[in-house]
């Protein structure tokens, strides 16, 4: 809680009950504290200060709110980090209010990951699924640069839920197949990864404006050295032509940002890690450097594939972090596409 938090005393006022100090959150503050050699300041004890009667969400977890019964009514008052606030909210708040109520027996949820849609279209694709599969509860959750959406579903045994959420689950790969990466805990660099072990493929690297993000995320896998050969931020021109040859002609007549850029850069690093995949990326991540031909945002990506080399324009918005994060994520996305066939997201 911030020195400007106001939360709990808002709370207090609201409901005209005290403020007390909660010993459990006080403890926990403590150890926080003590364990990482800092003093215990005003603005954290600050946080032990709750209104009579609430109890605290999470307590074992360092991610916590505080709920409060007011006529008989459960109130809830969370974090306002989004991940924060919905990891409580999916653990704790919906849990607990299935708990009062009567309830059947079985709740379970499932987790499906999206990319290059955005969650409007998403939600209008889905509309079709409730029609064809009664009872169950999407829920659409943004996680930049992700989309996700969450199966809900209760019932009076786990067979029969699974089977519904598992049908809801086909229904909506056959509606948005191409654009569903992942389910659960899986993560976009964990599928790439699984598909080119599976394939037999290795993989080398030639960034630029993501500053070897993609090489951090595909070695974030445990075992990604069977795939991963290596990587080259080849961030300036000349790094461009000494390392990958890419040829001062193409440079000085398309630019570094450019399909034939990224392609040379592509077809460079595979013949140098003699690899069966070499992935490009050349952009620009702003907030300056952007041109009315070539606005911040911009970014080319190029894949070379045996003999094939593919390469598209793409326009991201949003702060420098922002673009780095989705270039790196929509060229995973075209290895991904490429593994299982389906075509890649279209460019500008």
């Amino acid at each position: 809680m911030a020195e400007d938090d106001l939360t709990n005393e808002i709370v207090a006022t609201a409901l005209d009950r005290p403020l007390c100090l909660d010993r459990e959150m006080f403890d926990k503050i403590k150890v926080y504290v003590e364990a990482r050699g800092m003093q215990m300041s005003p603005s954290l004890e600050k946080m032990a200060w709750m209104p009579e009667g609430s109890r605290m969400i999470n307590p074992e977890g360092t991610t916590c709110g505080f709920s409060i019964r007011e006529n008989d009514i459960p109130l809830y008052f969370l974090p306002g980090v989004p991940d924060q606030m919905r990891y409580l909210t999916d653990k704790f708040v919906l849990p607990d209010l299935l708990r009062k109520y009567k309830t059947l027996p079985v709740l379970r949820h499932k987790i499906l990951k999206f990319y290059g849609l955005s969650e409007p279209s998403i939600a209008e694709t889905l509309k079709q699924v409730p029609k064809k599969i009664e009872n169950i509860i999407l829920g659409f959750y943004p996680n930049f640069p992700e989309n996700h959406v969450t199966i809900s579903l209760r019932g009076q045994d786990e067979p029969t839920v699974m089977d519904v959420i598992n049908r809801t689950v086909s229904e909506i790969r056959s509606l948005l197949g191409p654009y569903l990466f992942a389910t659960e805990d899986q993560s976009m660099e964990r599928v790439v990864g699984d598909l080119l072990k599976d394939s037999g493929a290795t993989i080398a690297l030639a960034e630029s404006c993501t500053g070897g993000l993609i090489g951090n995320l595909l070695t974030n896998v445990a075992g990604s050295s069977e795939y991963f050969q290596g990587g080259l931020v080849t961030y300036s021109n000349q790094a461009k032509t000494d390392l990958l040859g890419v040829s001062p002609e193409t440079l000085n007549q398309y630019g570094a940002v450019s399909d034939q850029t990224v392609q040379e850069m592509a077809r460079g690093v595979r013949e140098k890690m003699g690899t069966k995949m070499g992935l490009a990326v050349s952009g620009i991540a702003g907030p300056d450097g952007g041109t009315a031909q070539k606005p911040v945002g911009t970014v080319h990506i190029g894949l070379a594939v045996d003999q094939e080399t593919h390469s598209a324009k793409y326009r991201f918005w949003g702060t420098r972090k922002q673009i780095k994060s989705n270039a790196a994520m929509m060229a995973l996305d075209w290895v991904r596409r490429k593994l299982h066939g389906y075509s890649f997201l279209p460019g500008i």
